[in-house]
């Protein structure tokens, strides 16, 4: 559901940008301390994803294909599940957990080394 609301904040933002004299949402982090944070970007790449900007969104931040796909895989399973033709999910063991945990800071880490390369902190 959250997927589904960022891509359609995604769709309205450049009509939102155009009422605010192009002043998009600043990132908190970056703008207290200078240093961008792991998701920097992400709203300019959604709206490049939604808009057709596939070489723009990969600039901004390339994490966006990433979650575009996850909501593409799995709105399909949501409303399968609402519709009731599938059962609900069965929780996940202790150690699919620790692996999904630690391949999501994998991606925060190598989101942050790309965000700090692109702001040319490194």
């Amino acid at each position: 559901m959250a997927g589904a609301g960022a891509g359609a904040v995604a769709l309205l933002y450049p009509f939102l940008m155009a009422h605010t004299g192009d002043r998009g949402l600043p990132c908190p982090l970056r703008t207290m301390t200078g240093v961008p944070c792991p998701c920097c970007g992400l709203t300019t790449a959604s709206v490049s994803l939604v808009h057709g900007g596939w070489l723009a969104a990969a600039r901004a931040n390339p994490v966006a294909y990433l979650l575009a796909a996850l909501i593409l895989g799995t709105a399909p399973l949501l409303v399968a599940r609402l519709a009731g033709w599938m059962p609900p999910p069965r929780p996940w063991p202790a150690a699919a957990k620790r692996r999904a945990g630690q391949a999501v800071a994998c991606l925060a880490a190598a989101s942050e080394l790309f965000q700090l390369h692109r702001y040319g902190f490194l």
